[in-house]
């Protein structure tokens, strides 16, 4: 995931503003061909780790047997195990974003705004839940990590404009992060392990919903 702040040009309107959206996409990465090697060989690794033995119980160390590296070299790519956290998890957002930006509808653009942030939230969680630790370490490497990644930045900017056309919202800026809020990976992680992944899933979804028609109700 890229950290670096995204400073986008100044625009309005509803396609100049997904113009912006496109700015804050995930990066690919860009690299030689034997470090994109060591790059792919390291996060194998590391997921199939992560998958036998859970996020927490892996060490650096124990990556770096895996993938066949020196932990210099692990280090050096990565920083910590945030940073493969990242990395794991990079395709799949720029996966997710990319259905957005011109995927199908609901999801992709051609759907009422309210369709679209509804659709939205059940991709994220479908995203987020397999998931869960890996995210939840990214977004707690350090406090308010959650909300200098770029992905969160994407997220937010797409909710935002949804919020803007649908002009419900007094505040759109405010209310993305309201929307987000419940999805926070450390508040999933730690809910749907006292009350299962499908109650979670479900209250999460028919939340956003209930917001969206009581903001509608009130506004009418």
């Amino acid at each position: 995931m890229d950290y670096s702040p995204v400073v986008p040009e100044k625009s309005t309107g509803p396609q100049s503003a997904y113009v912006e959206l496109s700015q804050l996409r995930t990066p690919q990465p860009s690299e030689r061909a034997d470090a994109a090697r060591n790059r792919a060989a390291i996060v194998e690794a590391a997921a199939r780790l992560f998958a036998e033995h859970g996020v927490d119980a892996v060490s650096m160390d124990a990556i770096a047997a895996a993938a066949g590296v020196g932990k210099g070299t692990l280090f050096r790519r990565f920083g910590d195990k945030s940073g493969l956290a990242n990395a794991l998890l990079d395709t799949r957002e720029r996966e997710l974003q990319q259905r957005i930006l011109s995927g199908e509808p609901p999801l992709g653009p051609g759907a009422p705004p309210g369709e679209r942030l509804e659709a939205f939230t059940v991709a994220y969680l479908d995203y987020l839940l397999p998931h869960v630790e890996l995210v939840r370490m990214s977004e707690t490497a350090s406090p308010g990590a959650r909300y200098r990644i770029g992905a969160y930045r994407f997220w937010h900017r797409h909710v935002a404009i949804l919020l803007t056309e649908m002009r419900e919202f007094p505040d759109p800026e405010v209310g993305a992060h309201v929307i987000l809020a419940p999805m926070a990976a450390e508040l999933v992680a730690v809910t749907a392990r006292e009350l299962g992944t499908r109650r979670v899933r479900d209250g999460v979804i028919e939340l956003v919903r209930r917001v969206l028609r009581d903001e509608t109700r009130e506004r009418s």
